[in-house]
């Protein structure tokens, strides 16, 4: 049985590019990792691609990851484009179990970090992260703001 601590931190390039997604709509989307030492949870990669399958074709078939995406999508009814900034656990089934319990245990260092997140997508396959799931996600209850 391991032991597994919350001494997993955040590296600061991890919360300027969130600011960058949320503030300067700089990226679309953030993949975040664990470093090889577990200690710290580093951007792998930004993108400012806008298509949603690209997001999805990052996050791997076996491996654990985090995201942030900023999701847009349109209302009916005229009242026109929404975005929302989903955080995602991308913990896939097929990863490893001690893999998965790291992430689990790790994720709240990470979401604590980013504030201004809309919703929270935990994936375990690739269903639960289609962009229908999500959009279903992320639009319950917007039209009453």
């Amino acid at each position: 049985m391991y032991v597994l601590t919350s001494s997993v931190s955040v590296a600061d390039e991890s919360l300027s590019a969130f600011n960058e997604l949320k503030l300067g709509k700089k990226f679309k989307f953030i993949i975040f990792a664990l470093n090889d030492a577990k200690t710290e949870i580093v951007v792998e990669e930004t993108s400012t691609a806008t298509d949603y399958d690209t997001f999805l074709e990052k996050l791997p078939e076996n491996e654990c990851k985090y995201a942030i995406y900023d999701f847009e999508y349109e209302l009916g009814g005229g009242e026109g484009k929404r975005s929302k900034i989903v955080f995602f656990t991308w913990s896939p089934d097929t990863a490893p179990i001690r893999a998965k319990m790291v992430y689990a245990s790790s994720k709240d260092a990470l979401r604590r970090a980013l504030n201004g997140i809309s919703a929270d997508v935990q994936g375990t396959d690739f269903s639960e992260v289609a962009y229908e799931s999500v959009l279903e996600r992320v639009s319950r209850g917007a039209g009453s703001h």
